[in-house]
Order: structure tokens, then sequence, then C-alpha cells
């Protein structure tokens, strides 16, 4: 009879067994919930803005690389306009250009100095790094959560292991069936843990690499940006 009664309180699935879980383990798996809502929401987030990115990226440089003239690329950003990683740095080199043509009372054409040239570079590189932070914000989310995730069920299954002996010890009896729904529901915490921990971790490299690609890509395009004004032989 004990054991039909201890049977019959037994959760047959998952779902029962997270339902039936104490208060300690119902906490910490509403933490990870959270984590994992917040870690699929910048995952969806950063794939649209990398998708749409290099898109824009590969049609504006497609277009940059048929121009003939500086003048010629100042001319698509006019009909291309400012959106978008490549446009932004393409701007800053002309509003580069525009200032030192201000400060020189109109001698735009004249060659550019070495400290000039060097100036320029060191431009184009802030703002390849200002483009690479905005497009890595919220990564760094992702690998806390991988990290983070684990470490929280582990606490819920110590815990819930904790609660599965005390009541055990407060019931008096140590048989198996006494002490395996307490030590099952303590497990859900670490399973479901390494549930949010996993595609959050693949979600970090993923990113990363791509804003390391991208990085790449828009250093080239500030090189190539400075190699167009060199083949007007302003440099």
């Amino acid at each position: 009879m004990i054991f039909a009664q201890l049977a019959a309180a037994v959760p047959s699935s998952p779902i029962e067994l997270i339902l039936a879980s104490s208060g300690v383990t119902l906490s910490v798996l509403a933490v990870l919930a959270i984590l994992s809502l917040l870690s699929w929401a910048v995952m969806l987030s950063k794939w649209r803005t990398f998708r749409e990115v290099e898109r824009t990226g590969r049609e504006f440089h497609a277009e940059f690389s048929g121009c003939r003239s500086f003048g010629e690329a100042e001319g698509l950003l006019l009909v291309r306009g400012e959106e978008g990683a490549h446009p932004r740095i393409l701007q800053r080199a002309v509003r580069f250009l525009d200032d030192l043509r201000t400060g020189a009372a109109g001698q735009r054409s004249d060659a550019l100095s070495a400290g000039q040239v060097e100036a320029l570079r060191l431009v184009l590189d802030a703002e390849t790094n200002a483009e690479r932070d905005r497009l890595g914000t919220y990564i760094p989310f992702l690998a806390m959560v991988g990290s983070v995730s684990p470490l929280l069920g582990l606490l819920g299954t110590v815990l819930g292991v904790i609660s599965a002996f005390l009541g055990v010890a407060r019931g008096g009896s140590g048989n198996l069936a006494a002490v395996a729904p307490g030590v099952a529901e303590a497990l859900v915490a670490t399973a479901f843990a390494l549930a949010v921990a996993i595609p959050a971790y693949f979600g970090y490299n993923i990113f990363a690499a791509r804003l390391n690609r991208l990085d790449g890509e828009l250093d080239a395009f500030g090189t190539e940006v400075i190699a167009l004004i060199a083949r007007e032989g302003r440099l």
C-alpha cells in the first residue's frame, strides 16, 4: 500500500516534475527561463542585424569598386545614402578631406602630407572600431549566459538535493522511492541550465566570428578608400 501511494505521488513526466518542484527549484528555473528568453532575443536581433549589414555592405562595396575617382565615390553616398557601416566609413573620409579643404583655404586638390595620410588612417580606424562596438552590443551577454547558466543549474541541483534529503529525514524513510523524486527534481535544474547555456554559447561564438570577419572587411575597405585617393595623385 505504501509503495502504491509513493508511485501515485511520483510525477510521470518532466512537466509534472517541474510543476511539483519546490520553491527553490522553481526560482532557479524562473531565472534560467528569463536568461533563455533574453539570449534568444539577442541572437534573433543580431542575426537580422548582421544579415542586413552584410547584404548592404556587399552591394555598396561592389558599387564602390566601380568608382574611378573619389568624387565619383562621394556621389555614390548621395545615391545610396549614409546608412550602413561601409557608407559611414566613406563619409568619415569625406568629412576629413572637407575639413582639410576648409583649413587650407580651398586647396583640397593638393597632395596630402604624410602626417595627413596617417591622420586619415587613424580616423578611419576609429570609425571602424566604432562600427565594431555598435554591432558587438549585447554579444558578450551571450557569453555571460553560457557561463552563468550551468552554475545556476548546479546551485539549483545542490539545493534541491539538500531539500530532498531533509524531506527524507523528516519522513523517516530512506528507500529509493522516497529519495528519487527529490533527486530527479534537483537534476531538472541542471538539465534546464544546459538547455539554456548551449544555444547561448553557440550563438556567442557564431556572432563573434561574424563580427571579427566584418571588422576585417571594414578595415580593408578603409584601405581601399585611401588607395582610391592615392590613384588621384593626392598622396
